[in-house]
């Protein structure tokens, strides 16, 4: 049974991937840690495992980590996991590019894999976007996403990667492409410029949806995300494969691929 410790397990994503470990036959809950002022502290979560502050007992008794936290939360926590070695699986996003930096030096000592989205279905799409730009390269490109209200960063981690998939396939860099915003005479529109637009209503666990547009013609290609099962599922396929592996810095393309 590998063992699992879940960061940010008292959260939204938190309570998914505790479902998706009871579900696994070879995983295990070893550890359940959310910040020291969460109500839920003391408080058995799942198999009897109760929510606790503190990480370091929880990497002491785990082969891997799955984090679903805030960027500040994520680096203090990949700071333990160096020193006891944990393999670590982070969904997190809005890293500033300091702590992104932060993140690539630490997978010389450690193997992390890392995606703003674990789903397969965004995985499947990335690959679709990037085919359809390298047959279509007249084609203008936009990015629209739509997550719920709640959520903190924008645009989504998501909403980034699916624009990098596409701005690479150009042999761009995304951010000599990238547009945020429009208001005002903007005047005729760069045609190399990919879009990239953010919606914040209601409840969704995530829209994405790429447009891909030219003369008398648009291909949409949409992932909607109708739980976050799929996002859970797709971590605890990732925790259950990196352990063992040299330290790096892992995608889901690795996870899926190999």
């Amino acid at each position: 049974m590998i063992r699992v410790a879940v960061y940010g397990a008292a959260g939204r994503m938190g309570a998914h991937v505790l479902e998706a470990l009871e579900r696994a036959a070879d995983t295990t809950l070893s550890a359940a840690v959310d910040r020291a002022d969460h109500p839920r502290q003391g408080q058995a979560l799942s198999g009897g495992v109760q929510l606790s502050a503190d990480v370091e007992a929880a990497l002491d008794g785990s082969d891997v980590v799955i984090d679903f936290s805030l960027p500040d939360a994520s680096l203090a926590l990949l700071q333990s996991a160096q020193l006891r070695k944990v393999p670590l699986v982070t969904a997190t996003t809005g890293f500033t590019p300091d702590q992104l930096a932060q993140i690539r030096s630490a997978t010389r000592t450690l193997p992390i894999v890392m995606a703003p989205n674990f789903s397969l279905g965004v995985y499947a799409l990335l690959e679709l976007v990037s085919r359809a730009v390298q047959l279509l390269p007249d084609y203008e490109i936009e990015v629209l996403e739509l997550h719920h209200s709640a959520k903190v960063d924008a645009p989504s981690g998501t909403a980034l990667r699916i624009a990098e998939a596409a701005a690479a396939a150009r042999a761009r860099k995304l951010e000599d492409v990238a547009v945020y915003h429009r208001e005002g005479n903007t005047g005729p529109r760069d045609p190399d410029a990919i879009g990239i637009q953010t919606l914040r209503a209601g409840s969704s666990a995530g829209e994405h949806t790429v447009f891909i547009a030219g003369q008398g013609e648009r291909l949409e290609l949409t992932h909607r995300a109708q739980s976050r099962d799929g996002f859970a599922l797709g971590a605890v396929r990732a925790a259950r494969w990196v352990v063992g592996k040299p330290a790096g810095l892992y995608g889901m393309r690795d996870v899926i691929e190999s």
